[in-house]
């Protein structure tokens, strides 16, 4: 399939504009035009993370499917879970547009989006609608741009989506709602966790059903930050992390165009980037702490290399614009083909492997 892709339907796709060609893409799962993937699960690759049973550790990040629109036809393109969002309380349209740019010579995208989503409500009557299928689908929630009171948004979403949600992400990342990283100062963290995480555990006393939380962090965070944020993280019951979100940086990009645009990088440049940052913080939160790795991943090398240096799950989305929606079954056979060539009974039996490795580098500039 990926290959069909690379040779039509990449090129007739990028004739669009990427918005425009997004919104095809999600007409096309909603359809069925796209194929489900027919791989079995394999035993090697099933994980538990967080108390929750994954068939295997790639995710589609949040960001593709915003409005849990095709969240299960994610999951029968192989996706061992999807993530669904960004969610506001409130529909908002985001920034103006234009607002994605692809950087073809880097296999790479900047958006500026802004959270556009129709909100909580309009999502938790699709959620609601699929509560009975099985698969594993966590939500993303954020803040509002307007919004007063930032951190009562993100409790208005563990509130929303609790009987729903198969785990929660607090995404305090994003590049593209002015002063929202600001969140990922120590008291401001120290606030949001303690909200949070009291709502989570308010809504799930009566059904004894804790839904876990993680935290997705930016990749911009110099040492001194993730000093702080994993102090914090200690003082919380925090379930796990997110690393990381898009980068503000353009450093070694390839590409003629659109690298001045403001907005988060994302695909291929920021590997290296989120990779560091990500065994820099396995180091300082422990090994027991889940954490899904994002940033870069475009193959089954990536995906291991990701898992090597810290990560427990991983989860992908921009290398499938280039890549196409085989993509996923691909980096899956690819992984079990390189557990059975190595002898590694099981995907976790990777992780940290290279960690001391990846944790020594700096933090590029």
């Amino acid at each position: 399939m990926s290959g069909l892709f690379q040779s039509l339907g990449r090129k007739v796709l990028f004739s669009f504009d990427p918005e425009d060609a997004h919104g095809m893409s999600i007409k096309a799962l909603k359809t069925g035009l796209v194929p489900g993937c027919a791989l079995r699960d394999d035993p090697a690759l099933q994980l538990t993370v967080a108390g929750l049973k994954f068939p295997n550790p790639l995710g589609m990040a949040a960001g593709y499917d915003k409005n849990a629109e095709v969240p299960d036809a994610l999951l029968k393109l192989g996706f061992g879970f999807a993530e669904i969002g960004t969610l506001t309380p409130l529909a908002q349209p985001g920034n103006p547009k234009p607002r994605i740019f692809r950087l073809v010579d880097d296999n790479a995208v900047i958006n500026r989006l802004g959270f556009n989503n129709e909100g909580h409500e309009a999502a938790f009557q699709r959620l609601s609608s699929r509560k009975q299928r099985p698969g594993i689908v966590g939500v993303n929630i954020g803040a509002n741009k307007d919004s007063t009171d930032r951190v009562a948004d993100y409790v208005a979403g563990i509130r929303k989506f609790h009987a729903l949600a198969a785990y929660f992400t607090a995404n305090i990342s994003s590049p593209n709602t002015p002063g929202l990283r600001d969140l990922q100062a120590r008291d401001s963290l120290k606030e949001l966790l303690g909200k949070v995480l009291e709502a989570r555990d308010a809504v799930a006393a009566p059904s004894g059903t804790r839904r876990p939380v993680f935290l997705k962090i930016a990749p911009d965070l110099p040492e001194a930050s993730l000093d702080d944020i994993a102090a914090e993280i200690a003082l919380h019951p925090l379930d796990g992390l997110i690393i990381s979100n898009t980068t503000l940086s353009r450093t070694g990009l390839r590409s003629p165009q659109h690298t001045a645009e403001t907005g988060g990088l994302s695909g291929a440049p920021i590997f290296n980037r989120s990779t560091i940052v990500l065994a820099k913080m396995r180091q300082r939160v422990g090994p027991a702490l889940p954490i899904i790795g994002v940033g870069g991943i475009d193959s089954a090398k990536t995906a291991i290399a990701k898992i090597r240096a810290g990560a427990d799950l991983v989860q992908l989305y921009t290398s499938m614009i280039y890549h196409g929606p085989g993509l996923a079954a691909e980096i899956l056979r690819e992984m079990s083909a390189t557990l059975k060539r190595d002898g590694v009974s099981n995907i976790s039996a990777l992780r940290d492997r290279d960690l001391a490795d990846w944790a020594a580098k700096d933090i590029p500039a």
